[in-house]
């Protein structure tokens, strides 16, 4: 028999589910915009007529996009970064927070502290340029200059995912890792056979959060990157885009750019956004697949037992 909800649990649910609808809406409708801004005419784009749907639907912009080769070389730049900086990034992360979990460890407490303070206070931009910039160098002496390495190797770094990491595998039963050691496992038989199966939910997680963080990241690969522009990830490339089109937009007067319009079939605002769709179509691709571990890693990592 069903319990019959109270007026104030029906009130509250109501309302949460309210705010729940209202905030999907506000979340989904910058990518709807973008995609109906990419197949819109050039005239409703430039005069402000799209508002959900496309107008005028036009797919010459987007056409354009998929035809740019430097384009696709940075997309391609961006696919570099993510996968091996998202491997090398994972790769660290089990071995550091499987060694912070062991109680055995050798100053186990002070290096925690270390980690964690890492949190709380950070070196600042210049020292970090510096850093990476070092990192560079060091790339350049063995023979290797493109600064995509560098962007893999030197960015890796995140405190909290390895923290995430250790919590997960300070949750697993000593006994498990007891009986592996008794039917002879080594240390790396006992990490690859029982910790990281035990927290495969929370390595997922933190897999996607090191991933969207490589993808979207375009600041510091902006600045360690600087004029190698073959190198540059889709972001930074999307930037650079954005300032040329707002250059041209304010840096010539309304017949100059009527005469651009002329002579394009479309608004730079189209390819943009274009560019926009096709840069977020692989998250929305991968995120289905890797959503159901999100609440039950995080759940797994971020609460110590």
């Amino acid at each position: 028999m069903k319990r019959k909800m109270e007026t104030s649990e029906l009130i509250f649910k109501i309302v949460a589910y309210f705010f729940l609808i209202v905030f999907s809406l506000m979340c989904i409708y910058p990518l709807i915009y973008a995609l109906s801004s990419a197949f819109s005419s050039q005239t409703a784009v430039e005069s402000g007529q799209v508002v959900l749907w496309p107008v005028g639907l036009d797919g010459t912009a987007f056409l354009s996009v998929l035809q740019d080769n430097t384009f696709w070389i940075a997309y391609a730049n961006t696919l570099f970064v993510t996968f091996f900086g998202t491997v090398w990034s994972l790769f660290y992360s089990i071995l550091g927070a499987y060694a912070l979990s062991k109680k055995r460890l050798l100053g186990r407490r002070g290096w925690n502290f270390f980690l964690v303070f890492t949190m709380w206070f950070s070196a600042g931009i210049i020292p970090q340029y510096l850093n990476y910039m070092d990192t560079a160098a060091i790339f350049s002496n063995i023979g290797i200059n493109d600064m995509k390495w560098t962007v893999v190797i030197a960015m890796g770094m995140n405190a909290q995912n390895i923290i995430l990491l250790r919590n997960a595998f300070e949750g697993v039963p000593s006994e498990i890792e007891e009986a592996a050691r008794i039917d002879g496992a080594t240390e790396m038989q006992v990490l690859s056979k029982v910790y990281i199966p035990m927290s495969n939910s929370t390595i997922a997680t933190v897999a996607l959060f090191f991933g969207i963080s490589r993808w979207n990241g375009y600041f510091w690969s902006m600045k360690v990157m600087g004029s190698q522009k073959y190198s540059w990830p889709v972001q930074v490339y999307i930037r650079d885009f954005i300032t040329n089109s707002t250059q041209l937009t304010n840096g010539c007067d309304d017949e100059t750019y009527q005469v651009y319009l002329q002579t394009h079939d479309y608004s730079p605002l189209s390819v943009l956004y274009s560019m926009v769709v096709c840069a977020v179509i692989p998250i929305l691709c991968i995120y289905p697949f890797i959503s159901k571990y999100f609440a039950k890693g995080v759940n797994m990592g971020g609460v110590k037992e």
